[in-house]
């Protein structure tokens, strides 16, 4: 049994020994049909199902990296609006585990605070690539980078990355994001057609309350009361009036010729009354 399996076993080695031997002396070996050629170098896809290739002679042969594959974040720089999309409001070195980015707010002329950021570092040494950044970032701003040769000499200051170091445009992040950009696109075109018609929705609305208005105000005028309505209104007033002073107990004005008499008639009545519910107040006091 186990003599069987050993033999087995080896017979697998051999199988991949010479397949790797075939697949290197072919005229165009089957492991560069999809590379990539970069100044010398090859950029491999390898299948998962390939067979036949053990080794792939780095540097000068490298594989290509799945889309998802993060290791440094980087800055986005969106050249269709020619701005940075970081607005410096440092969600991103709150939300980073071992703390390793660092943030300045620039500020205008007068000192005033602005959304951008004047300086922007990150520590690659203890960066854990967890795109925590990323996810938390609300604009879009941070993107986690393919570039995984950072070897130095020196772990500072070669390894603390600066604003200008971090900065990639647009179209780099296209290229090694294709799906997950392609994604965010087709997001924020559909964000932008609601919002479209968001405001056509409030101008068509702001449009029919104005027409309403001027046809309100280019309408028929109220119609005038004669002068018979209005003193039978009058004397409807009038007669609401005395019936409510005949329940409380109050009595009519006398009226005379002169206008200033009768205010004055009045006054003093009132006048009258106020001092007599004063003295009530104060007799009920007294005799508490």
């Amino acid at each position: 049994m186990f003599g069987s399996g050993l033999l087995k076993g080896l017979g697998v080695t051999l199988k991949h020994i010479a397949e790797t031997y075939a697949d290197d002396r072919k005229a165009v070996p089957s492991r560069y049909e999809d590379s990539v050629n970069l100044n010398g170098r090859k950029v491999i896809e390898q299948p998962v199902d390939q067979e036949g290739l053990l080794t792939i002679q780095y540097p000068e042969e490298k594989r290509l990296l799945p889309e998802r594959f993060r290791y440094i974040p980087m800055l986005i720089w969106d050249t269709e609006k020619n701005v940075d999309r970081c607005t410096a409001c440092g969600i991103c070195a709150k939300v980073c585990p071992p703390q390793c980015i660092w943030i300045v707010r620039d500020s205008d002329e007068n000192g005033k605070p602005i959304t951008r950021p004047s300086e922007f570092y990150i520590d690659a040494s203890i960066c854990m690539s967890c795109a925590f950044c990323v996810e938390f970032c609300p604009f879009d701003a941070i993107k986690m980078n393919h570039d995984y040769e950072l070897a130095v000499y020196d772990r500072y200051p070669h390894l603390v990355y600066d604003l200008a170091e971090l900065t990639v445009p647009l179209e780099y992040y296209a290229a090694l994001w294709p799906t997950q950009f392609a994604e965010e696109q087709e997001a924020i075109r559909k964000a932008e057609e609601a919002e479209r018609a968001r405001a056509e929705a409030r101008a068509k609305a702001d449009a029919a309350r104005a027409a309403a208005k001027a046809e309100a105000a280019n309408g028929e005028e109220k119609p005038k009361r004669s002068k018979a309505d209005v003193e039978a209104l009058k004397q409807q007033a009038a007669a609401r009036t005395a019936a409510r002073r005949a329940e409380a107990g109050e009595e009519a004005p006398a009226k005379s010729e002169g206008g200033d008499d009768a205010k004055k008639a009045r006054l003093e009545e009132l006048k009258r009354k106020a001092q007599e519910r004063a003295r009530q107040r104060k007799a009920e006091e007294s005799g508490e």
